[in-house]
This record gives structure tokens, sequence and C-alpha cells, in this order.
């Protein structure tokens, strides 16, 4: 039996000019524009699975669902559910099960690493199902389980740490960011990406797809395994 067909894998960003995804405050900076929430939350009626890293989860404490009633009742038009499977990573065996993901939305699943599901089904009871990916955290593995339970299209939304693993693995077929018209100008704010070695190297030149304004903003898309020198 030939394996199932992995995710087509969307990157999702906003950023301000300077490449920050926030600032420093504890608070929430609102980076896109009402277009953009709007486009965004398109994008997320299009797709199977939403991921964020379980580090946003803790931060923003996100309810990752798709807001317009026209889109949720058009999925369910299509035999879909309102909204689509909400997915994180984590290694770490501490989560508040008390956070608005785990409360609304229809299903919920978690991966983490061998030392971390009891911990992680002990705390989460029946809130999310818990799969774990060996020792390690493995994004192929992620992907691969995605791809047999019938998840063609995932929407990744952050933070930094899963964007820049999914890109220096070569992972993601598309990258969207919304570049917002602010200058955060704060080192200790998150970036689009961290450090890391991405295919190619620094000179490899990503194909542009498609750019368009969105309110005060401009959404940039590239084909991230399309590059070229």
């Amino acid at each position: 039996m030939g394996s199932a067909r992995r995710p087509y894998v969307l990157l999702s960003a906003a950023m301000s000019v300077d490449g920050r995804l926030d600032d420093a405050s504890p608070d929430r900076l609102l980076l896109s524009s009402p277009e953009d929430f709007d486009r965004v939350d398109a994008v997320r009626a299009s797709c199977d699975a939403l991921l964020v890293g379980a580090s946003t989860v803790r931060k923003d404490n996100p309810r990752l669902l798709v807001g317009d009633p026209r889109r949720r009742a058009a999925r369910v038009d299509r035999g879909e559910p309102a909204d689509p499977l909400k997915v994180t990573v984590t290694a770490s065996p501490w989560i508040d099960p008390e956070l608005r993901f785990w409360h609304c939305g229809g299903e919920k699943l978690v991966f983490t690493v061998d030392a971390s599901a009891g911990p992680l089904r002990a705390a989460l009871g029946g809130l999310a199902e818990v799969v774990s990916t060996g020792p390690e955290l493995d994004w192929a593995r992620v992907l691969d389980v995605l791809g047999r339970r019938g998840v063609g299209r995932l929407m990744v939304e952050g933070g930094t740490s899963v964007h820049t693993q999914l890109l220096a693995l070569d992972l993601a077929d598309e990258l969207q960011v919304a570049v917002a018209p602010l200058l955060v100008g704060q080192e200790g704010a998150p970036r689009l990406v961290g450090g890391a070695e991405f295919p190619g190297g620094p000179a490899a030149r990503m194909r542009l797809l498609d750019a368009r304004v969105a309110g005060d903003a401009v959404v940039l898309r590239y084909a991230p395994k399309e590059r070229a020198l």
C-alpha cells in the first residue's frame, strides 16, 4: 500500500517592515489591516487544518477559527466541518487546558515527543488527541500523519520557531507574508524566522507568485521550494 500524500503546506504571517511578528510587550500587536484579516480568514476557510506552535498558543491564546459565517456555512455545504482541524506541536509536557484553543471549534490534534505524550494526555483529557512523533519532534511524520487523515491543505500560522523549522527542512510549499507599514524596532520582538541553514544558502531566491495590496499592507506570496541562484 502506498503512503498517503502529504498536505500542501502554506505558511502565513504578518510582519512589520523590519521583519517583526509582534512587539516585545505582553499585549498582541495587530499588524494586519482589516482587509488582510479578511483575506486570512478566507485562506483559513480554504484549508483542511490550521497549525500553530504551542508557544503561540500559550502567548496569544488564539481561537484559530473561521470567522465569517458565510464561509463557515459554505464549508458545511461542501460536507466539511465549519472549522478546520486545529493542530499544535510541542516538545514540552506543559500546556494550559483552560486556553481558548481547546474550547472552541471542532477537532484538535497535538503532536509531541515520547516523553511528553503521557503528561499531555493527562492534562488535556478529552480536549484533544495527542500523537507522539518519537523521541524528537519529527516534522516529516507530522505531515505524514496529517496526510493519512485526509488533510490536503495545511495552513501554518506561526510562530518563529515553526516557520524556521519548516523552511529549513524545505517542507513549506508556499509562504504568504503581509508586510505592514510599521517599524517595531525592538530587539526582543519575535522575527518571521530565526537563524538556520536554509536550502540553497543566502543567495537562493524564492520564486514570487504574487504581490497585492490589502488595505495598507502588501501581501507577498512565494514558492520556497522553487529557488534559483
